[in-house]
């Protein structure tokens, strides 16, 4: 990869993780379903009118939409509102790997090879000591939901992989149509209209530069950027620079946030990142009928690899 586009990548993992931090910020100004409603509202307007019909079907669109759109991020938002720190929630997110290979084989017939195995019992074995960690100060329950929102990355970025999007910026913003709706009604009935009304009273340009961030700068900008990366090489080349994401997920948490960073969360880190790395780039195998190319580790909004087969994170 050229110099410049080197930095590129590294700058898409820079945004993706501190959009960590973005999001705690946000949980200040808007309850959390209220906030990813108006995330991919924000997202998908003006660019809906200006990225061309789409490209694939609308069941993928809406199949889509509603795991990534409405559970992935109703639940990391709720986990993170619930107490699960963004630097932690950065890092444990990146489990998506060993999800999306868990129900790769159960879905589309990859069979991980010992490699892939290995690496997801290491991963596995790092949030084990994250929840251990976690258990000691801060919210199980938190910490549980987003490991939900993991799972749920899972399953969509193999709906992704069927879908086979050719252009990945279209796409999602196709997919961030979708959740704007379920998301605000279950704001409304979970939440309710009094606390949404306030937020959006009470909107300060703190709360729009937050919107804009999550929406704009994450997900328009970094899908864009990482789609053309991917459509320039080799996704064994671009899709490591994902594992960057909780590197500055976890750095701009303490810097930012002040959140310190335990040695048992180093530990955590450490297997994370390890297992993810085996899990996403160990070769799979395949057992018949359909397959798909081996996921790679995604940052803040989708899957890496999932985009350099379809989409990027």
């Amino acid at each position: 990869m050229r110099p410049a586009h080197l930095a590129l990548a590294a700058l898409v993992a820079a945004v993706w993780g501190v959009n960590f931090v973005v999001i705690e910020i946000g949980l200040d100004h808007f309850p959390p379903l209220l906030f990813s409603a108006l995330r991919f509202l924000v997202a998908a307007l003006p660019a809906v009118f200006l990225v061309g019909r789409p490209t694939v079907a609308w069941k993928w669109i809406l199949a889509v939409g509603l795991v990534l759109g409405v559970a992935k991020f109703g639940l990391l938002f709720t986990g993170m509102d619930l107490g699960a720190p963004a630097g932690l929630s950065s890092l444990v997110l990146q489990v998506q790997a060993v999800f999306t290979a868990l129900f790769a084989f159960a879905a589309l017939g990859e069979r991980p090879g010992r490699l892939k195995l290995a690496g997801m019992a290491v991963a596995l074995a790092g949030i084990a000591v994250a929840a251990a960690d976690e258990g000691g100060t801060g919210s199980l329950t938190g910490f549980a939901l987003v490991i939900g929102a993991a799972a749920c990355w899972g399953v969509s970025n193999v709906l992704t992989r069927k879908a086979s999007p050719p252009d990945a910026l279209n796409f999602m913003v196709w997919v961030s149509t979708v959740p704007v709706l379920p998301l605000l009604a279950l704001s409304l009935l979970l939440e309710g209209p009094e606390r949404d009304l306030a937020a959006l009273r009470g909107l300060d340009p703190a709360g729009a530069g937050v919107i804009v961030y999550v929406a704009w700068i994450t997900t328009v900008f970094g899908f864009g950027a990482w789609g053309w990366l991917l459509r320039r090489y080799p996704a064994s080349s671009v899709a490591p620079f994902s594992l960057l994401v909780p590197v500055f997920g976890m750095s701009s948490a303490a810097l930012f946030l002040g959140e310190g960073v335990s040695p048992a969360r180093w530990g955590a880190a450490a297997l994370l990142v390890g297992g993810v790395a085996l899990t996403s780039f160990a070769p799979g195998r395949r057992t018949g009928g359909n397959s798909v190319a081996d996921p790679a580790p995604v940052p803040v909004s989708s899957s890496s690899r999932a985009l350099s087969e379809e989409r990027p994170a």
